[in-house]
């Protein structure tokens, strides 16, 4: 499967990854009292920092509501939606599969905000949109949106990467990545991981290996924070700070919508002037 927006593959290769890629002994701070409680200083610490954690960001019934609209489009539901991806080992079999098997061997929605819109509620949510416009100082553009999920025992990592090196979209461009937790996002169960403060820190070079992103001996793992999370959590990043998720090796799923905003005034690049930032090609180096 491609990346609609960068041609990318996206199909994950199952190589195992160092044991110590991952650190689980410091954990993100977040902020209570939802998206009103979102101060300047907590923009500052955004922008300083390249996360924001907000612990209580949507109700009990919007994450109920976005969980059955998730499961409606999982079930096969619409019949104009299709943009579903199994989990490779899961993905054999996948059409004699039915009802939670079959929707825990699914490893990514996308493209849905158009067809769900109890999934759309949450990308278009005021208050969502309000704490974005401050820290884009403009208004904010939804232009890419999942639903992501770690199955039980076989949720595949997601490698150490930027945002941005997936996005023909000019240098400087603050992009923000929104992640939602719908299940509990534990150390056990595959939560996101980051490296505070690495947004400052330029663009990183990007390889295929298991997937496009940052050689593992490129990541600073000493500074690994993991972000967990309870239901209706949600965590903003910068489209620089490096972030992953190891695999999920609970009995629990883990799932989450992950959204992707630009401010409404940028611009775009071509495939290859973005490589020529993040891509090895022409680079002399290796992984």
């Amino acid at each position: 499967m491609n990346n609609a927006t960068t041609g990318e593959r996206t199909d994950i290769i199952q190589i195992p990854y160092p044991e110590d890629l991952y650190r689980f002994d410091t954990a993100a701070k977040g902020i209570s009292g939802g998206f009103p409680a979102v101060t300047e200083a907590d923009i500052e610490y955004f922008h300083q920092y390249g996360y924001l954690v907000i612990n209580d960001a949507f109700s009990p019934i919007e994450v109920k509501d976005a969980l059955a609209g998730m499961v409606h489009l999982m079930d096969g539901n619409d019949p104009d939606f299709r943009a579903i991806q199994f989990e490779p080992k899961l993905a054999k079999g996948k059409d004699e599969r039915d009802g939670e098997e079959r929707r825990d061997a699914i490893r990514k929605i996308f493209r849905f905000v158009d067809h769900e819109p109890r999934l759309n509620a949450l990308a278009a949510h005021s208050g969502l949109l309000g704490v974005l416009e401050r820290i884009m100082e403009d208004t904010p553009e939804l232009f890419q949106d999942m639903a992501l999920v770690k199955p039980p025992r076989h949720g595949s990592e997601k490698p150490w990467h930027q945002d941005c090196a997936y996005f023909n979209l000019p240098e400087g461009t603050t992009v923000v990545g929104v992640w939602v937790a719908l299940d509990e996002a534990t150390a056990e169960n595959g939560c996101l991981h980051i490296i505070p403060g690495s947004h400052v820190e330029g663009p990183m070079i990007h390889f295929k290996r298991r997937d496009w992103q940052i050689c593992d001996t490129d990541v600073p793992v000493a500074r690994d924070t993991m972000v967990p999370l309870k239901p209706g959590g949600c965590l903003f990043w910068h489209g620089l700070t490096h972030h992953g998720s190891p695999v999920n090796q609970s009995e629990q799923r883990r799932r989450a919508l992950q959204f992707h905003y630009k401010p409404a005034s940028a611009g775009e690049v071509t495939t290859q002037d973005r490589l020529a930032v993040y891509g090895s090609d022409g680079k002399d180096v290796d992984c």
